[in-house]
């Protein structure tokens, strides 16, 4: 089962941005679905958005326009471009594969928005 390492997250100011990076242990090149998702906290983990092999993506709306999820078959590596942070954008970070998570969650990435 391939194995996922998010990183790249921190502090950030509102309306600052990070991107964050998630490394498989396999090839990706073959696998359908990539998604993003984050738990804040008290909250459960909710989906964030999600990329498919040919490239389609799908934000849910409290991310659309802001943040920008892409992959690079080659670098078995998916990435998520974050930008116009708001506090509420504060979680931690995780990536998985299918439309279902397949994988094990990793630890993720923190991401704290905050003056």
């Amino acid at each position: 089962q391939v194995q996922l390492v998010e990183s790249g997250g921190g502090l950030v100011q509102p309306g600052g941005s990070l991107r964050l990076s998630c490394a498989a242990s396999g090839t990706i090149r073959d696998i359908e679905v990539m998604a993003w998702y984050r738990q804040a906290p008290g909250k459960q983990r909710e989906l964030v958005c999600i990329i498919t092999k040919g490239g389609t993506t799908h934000y849910e709306d409290f991310v659309k326009g802001r943040f920008t999820i892409s992959r690079d078959n080659a670098k078995n590596t998916m990435y998520l471009q974050m930008d116009s942070l708001k506090p509420e954008d504060t979680a931690v970070y995780y990536c998985n594969i299918g439309l279902v998570p397949q994988a094990s969650w990793g630890q993720g990435t923190r991401v704290t928005v905050s003056s």
